[in-house]
């Protein structure tokens, strides 16, 4: 049997796979930290569960609904964007899908034609330029680098403009690094999508996670609502990754596309989760502003114990729940190290070239996970990569393994 040719071009996220074999240690009978996924540790706040409950149990929300979403959630999501983005959106603006990479999906499908250009951060979050090549496009990375701060350089990112460029992927707060573009870069960003005819996706996922500042949605900026399509969704700020509920603002001449899309792929988002979106949006804030001042505390602790390790600098993080550190005075790779950590010290996070080839000589870990097991995952850090200091052979799963026959 013969697979179609265009699998060979589809990425996956391996934060899942680094799960899976940190999973597969935990069998053998050793503890694990898991500093590796991007989920908040907390449990959805109950007021939500209980919208999604009564849809479910008394609403009759167990139908089919409009293709772009319920309007009750479409109006709730336009007049959020209005009060936090300051974004002019109409209800029917609004797509909602059923968690966020659908958005990266259609924006791809919709736009690029083959051989078409995608500039894209690197290190970044590996769909997006899974997803171009996917489509027959061609990604070109834009490197974020330690020394401006893992921020998009933009003089570069317009050097990286051809006739063949049709999209541009930004991402602010930023995974894997926690960085978070100025509003002179977002300006200068959106001069060059009006002076070249480009579409931006901004990814703003993670805006609620912001920690200095007001962030400035792009959107919101001259001549951009008609170029720009904005992504967010629940998953981040109030701990639902497993409801799978994104949304797009999507410029209107782009409607009838993503629509057709969502036809033609998911027919339409859970009924009963978007109640519970609506609650998420329309009820208290307590609770995610909790979820907030915690990830505050947790990046102090994170940042301040990887730099007092040896051989270890990590800049601060200005959003997002990701620690970024540099590991590279190993002299080994990034996945190297991430694996000697996992299967000597018992510690799960990422390699950086997890998240492309910009990402070699760092580490990713997330701070989505108690103080206490941060604490933990830190003592087990240091002690660790001083064995690999002095023996110079990481550990690996081989290893692991006849360690524990």
């Amino acid at each position: 049997m013969k697979l179609a040719s265009r699998m060979e071009r589809i990425g996956t996220e391996t934060a899942f796979e680094a799960a899976a074999r940190a999973r597969a240690l935990e069998a053998t009978g050793r503890h694990v930290i898991h500093l590796e996924i991007g989920e908040p540790d907390f449990d959805t706040p109950r007021h939500i569960k209980d919208a999604a409950a009564r849809g479910l149990l008394d609403e009759g929300l167990t139908h089919y609904t409009a293709a772009t979403g319920i309007p009750p959630l479409r109006e709730a999501i336009a007049a959020d964007v209005k009060r936090w983005k300051k974004i002019d959106a109409t209800p029917d603006q609004v797509v909602v899908t059923p968690g966020a990479k659908p958005i990266m999906f259609y924006a791809m499908l919709a736009l690029i034609d083959e051989g078409d250009e995608v500039i894209y951060p690197n290190p970044g979050f590996p769909i997006y330029e899974s997803m171009a090549r996917y489509v027959g496009g061609t990604p070109v990375a834009a490197p974020l680098r330690e020394a401006n701060d893992f921020r998009m350089d933009v003089a570069e990112v317009e050097s990286l403009v051809t006739d063949r460029t049709r999209l541009i992927v930004i991402n602010s707060p930023h995974n894997p690094t926690g960085s978070i573009l100025t509003d002179a870069d977002i300006r200068e960003l959106a001069r060059i999508a009006v002076d070249r005819d480009l579409v931006i996706l901004a990814d703003e996922i993670y805006g609620r996670l912001q920690y200095e500042g007001e962030p400035l949605s792009i959107a919101t900026l001259p001549d951009m609502p008609d170029r720009t399509i904005t992504l967010d969704g629940f998953s981040k700020t109030f701990a639902m990754t497993g409801w799978r509920l994104g949304y797009g603002i999507i410029p209107e001449w782009l409607l009838p596309s993503f629509s057709r899309l969502v036809i033609n792929s998911v027919s339409c988002t859970n009924a009963f989760a978007q109640a519970g979106a609506i609650a998420a949006l329309t009820g208290p804030q307590d609770e995610p502003q909790r979820f907030r001042e915690e990830f505050i505390a947790r990046r102090q602790l994170i940042v301040d114990g990887l730099n007092a390790i040896d051989g270890v600098s990590c800049v601060m993080p200005h959003g997002a729940f990701y620690a970024f550190p540099n590991v590279s005075s190993f002299s080994r790779t990034s996945a190297e190290v991430a694996d000697h950590l996992l299967y000597d010290g018992g510690v799960c996070g990422l390699a950086g070239t997890a998240f492309g080839a910009h990402g070699e000589g760092y580490l990713r870990f997330s701070y989505a996970n108690s103080r206490e097991n941060i604490a933990t995952a830190l003592e087990r850090i240091g002690a660790s990569l001083a064995r690999l200091e002095r023996t110079g052979e990481p550990a690996t799963a081989a290893s692991a393994a006849s360690v524990q026959a």
